[in-house]
């Protein structure tokens, strides 16, 4: 087993993982944890795609393009992450709830 097969399956695992959390995970910072594991996973897959073209085999590296990418989404998906949990305090100092289903039924 290769090194980019094994990345390939941790990203996989990741991604698996994150979608689980999504669907069956009820607290709202379970959900944001879930999120940022599928957005990992993904960030892991990307690179290992990026890594098996002509670059990985010619042995002149990976290219840069896609590392920049990556490097990119993850400060967005920090950025986010951070947002959705002052979103999340902000909603537990204003109705005591911390989730949003909940704080949804509670309005109709």
């Amino acid at each position: 087993m290769t090194a980019v097969t094994l990345f390939g399956l941790c990203g996989a695992a990741l991604v698996g993982l994150g979608l689980y959390g999504l669907i069956v995970l009820p607290g709202a910072l379970r959900r944001i944890i879930a999120f940022n594991l599928l957005g990992s996973g993904v960030f892991l897959l990307f690179g290992v795609i990026a890594r098996r073209g002509g670059g990985a085999i010619a042995g002149t590296g990976s290219d840069p393009v896609p590392q920049a990418l990556i490097i990119t989404g993850l400060v967005v998906a920090f950025a986010a992450t951070a947002l959705a949990v002052a979103l999340l305090r902000r909603l537990l100092q204003e109705t005591g709830r911390d989730d949003w289903d909940e704080a949804g039924e509670a309005d109709r």
